[in-house]
């Protein structure tokens, strides 16, 4: 758990030391998209508030299929944090269109992918985004045992986050923080990361729940 103190410690200590690199050099982001096909992960999230007290943990599930497809899905973990309730919340991007499903109000927000560009990382991971043309990419130091990359959308009116580090070991992806305009930060630690192994397009697809409201047209 981030207090408020570790929390701003922390992101000044991993954003402080930016390392000059010469222009178009490769990233360990760069590197690790490259020949990057499927990406079947578990991973633990933490949710701060933007006085660094912990307000939710949940675990879940990341799916990848490139070009263009990811499934996103989060399952809170009962009395973690005030947040900490429900049957969690699902986003698929179909290469067509982005759906979010609010299982608890049993509602669907859906809105053509290209429309939603920066609206989430998990973007850039499936491939829908052109790195470089999309965001601001900058190495971020070494820290905790891990070499960081910071993304930030160059549309940030756009985007529904401000910042989002990518954590590496050894070329392996390891721990995301994000940061919303809200000054929320999510911070992803990846438990089980398996790449390029086999995704179905069937597990990246979507279809509403009935008598789901659905919010949005799909194209």
């Amino acid at each position: 758990m981030l207090t408020g103190c570790r929390r701003a410690l922390g992101l000044i200590a991993l954003t402080a030391p930016l390392l000059a690199q010469p222009p178009g050099a490769a990233t360990p982001l760069d590197s690790y998209l490259d020949n990057l096909k499927t990406l079947r992960a578990s991973f633990l999230q933490t949710l701060t508030d933007a006085q660094g007290h912990e307000i939710d943990r949940a675990t879940g599930t990341l799916l990848v299929l490139r070009p263009g497809k990811f499934s996103w899905e989060i399952r809170p973990q009962p009395g973690a944090g005030s947040g900490s309730s429900g049957a969690g919340q699902l986003m698929v991007a179909d290469g067509r269109n982005l759906w979010f499903l609010d299982r608890d109000l049993n509602q669907v927000t859906v809105k053509p992918v290209d429309a939603a560009l920066s609206a989430t990382p998990y973007m850039l991971l499936s491939g829908t985004l052109d790195l470089h043309k999309s965001f601001k990419v900058t190495p971020a130091g070494k820290r905790e045992g891990l070499e960081w990359v910071m993304v930030e959308p160059k549309a940030a009116a756009e985007a529904e986050f401000r910042s989002a580090l990518f954590g590496f070991d050894h070329g392996a992806l390891k721990r995301m923080i994000l940061e919303d305009k809200l000054g929320q930060v999510s911070t992803v630690v990846f438990q089980h990361a398996e790449r390029n192994a086999p995704v179905a397009p069937t597990e990246v697809s979507f279809t509403p729940p009935a008598g789901a409201d659905l919010i949005g047209k799909p194209r």
